[in-house]
């Protein structure tokens, strides 16, 4: 049986968590939300996060900046971006940080738990791959 894949969910619009959080739990994921960049930080040095939803726009820290962290710290770790100031320019300049990928708001749950989903097949193929 396979493990639970760890998320970690940041967004500074408590309701983004709110909405995500039990229909992901309800996928089998255990799910950590933050409404704040340096909490969810701290979180990640304590503990290894299997994919982080992270918005881009936030007050204290950027979501760019999160994930140039998280790329530093845990590579293998995927970065799903999401922001309701989508552009071309900012979608391509996450992707080029190592973003697995980049949804823009108003999103609906099936598109985000669709881009979870194929991020958890990204990890258990180079989980495979490793092991070969």
């Amino acid at each position: 049986m396979r493990r639970r894949l760890e998320i970690l969910i940041l967004d500074d619009e408590p309701l983004v968590g709110q909405r995500l959080k039990p229909a992901l739990e309800k996928e089998h994921y255990n799910v950590e939300i933050f409404v704040e960049p340096k909490g969810a930080l701290a979180r990640m040095r304590e503990k290894k996060f299997d994919i982080v939803v992270t918005d881009i726009r936030m007050e204290e820290l950027d979501g760019l900046q999160v994930l140039e962290n998280v790329r530093a710290n845990s590579p293998e770790t995927k970065v799903i971006m999401i922001t309701g100031y989508a552009s071309i320019e900012t979608a391509r300049e996450a992707v080029t940080k190592g973003a697995f990928d980049f949804i823009a708001k108003p999103f609906r749950i099936g598109t985000i738990r669709d881009v979870i989903m194929k991020a958890a097949r990204a990890l258990e193929d180079e989980l495979a791959g490793s092991e070969l």
